[in-house]
């Protein structure tokens, strides 16, 4: 008898909505060294689940206003609900890219709407086959101009690194050359990513998000709230912040260029 496949991270088995408690790091490695740490909280939603069955959404205020939200608009295209959200998005991204077995659950790890507001960086798309094993992850990257690209992480596997070229400008102190180094590992209770950037003498950035997970209710969506009222404010504030400091340390800085003409970008072999 052949061993199913196991998934990588290991997600949670209930498909109700996450709430992760934990950190984002960030460590700058060369020209200068730069660090920073902080708290902050994500969610994990099952969206096809969600999209059959919204009632299970419980607490988190799904596709309408609340102090903790989720908005299909923030992601993909910004179709809405009515079009399909975007899980409509995401299924047309993977079947032009030629991958038709993901029809399982698939998981969404994203800062959510806190107080109406939300910037999020990166948004991780966790894409199943109806077997329960990972077919693809799926990142949503954004910028502070409003900007949006996708790095479509293909056929991963527990503990591998996955490579994908750097074509978007995200940060005016890297150039946009080099490539990204996705980890993914976690269990049901705790997920944890790690994004390194390289450039060709190797290791310019090494950071991540870490958090412990727990289904969302209504005690820790206010543990939420009143330990990260501005959360979202907060990442912006703390960008520019960061920003300031490289400026002083004398860190390079690069204008930004056009965006990508291809809104996806696909994975490549180490």
């Amino acid at each position: 008898m052949s061993t199913p496949t196991r998934p990588a991270p290991a997600l949670p088995t209930t498909a109700v909505p996450h709430i992760g408690f934990g950190r984002v790091w960030h460590t700058r490695l060369r020209p200068r060294r730069h660090r920073f740490a902080y708290r902050v909280f994500f969610v994990l939603l099952p969206m096809r689940t969600l999209q059959t069955r919204p009632q299970v959404a419980g607490v988190l205020a799904y596709n309408r206003r609340g102090a903790l939200s989720f908005h299909d608009a923030d992601h993909g295209d910004g179709r809405s609900p009515a079009a399909g959200g975007a899980l409509a998005w995401l299924d047309a991204l993977l079947a032009a890219a030629g991958i038709h077995d993901a029809s399982g659950e698939a998981w969404l790890q994203c800062f959510p709407r806190v107080l109406g507001y939300a910037f999020k960086p990166v948004s991780f798309w966790y894409c199943h086959r109806a077997d329960g094993s990972l077919r693809a992850i799926v990142a949503e990257v954004n910028n502070t101009f409003g900007e949006r690209h996708v790095y479509l992480l293909d056929a991963p596997r527990p503990s591998q690194t996955l490579v994908a070229s750097k074509v978007f400008h995200v940060s005016p102190f890297c150039p946009v050359e080099g490539a990204y180094h996705f980890t993914f590992a976690g269990q049901p209770d705790a997920l944890r990513v790690h994004i390194d950037y390289h450039d060709a003498q190797g290791a310019v950035l090494r950071t991540g998000l870490a958090g412990r997970l727990a289904p969302l209710d209504a005690a820790l969506r206010r543990r939420a709230l009143w330990r990260h009222p501005l959360m979202t404010l907060a990442v912006i504030a703390r960008i520019h912040w960061h920003a300031l400091l490289l400026l002083a340390k004398r860190v390079p800085f690069f204008r930004k260029p056009p965006p990508p003409v291809q809104t996806v970008s696909r994975s490549h072999p180490v």
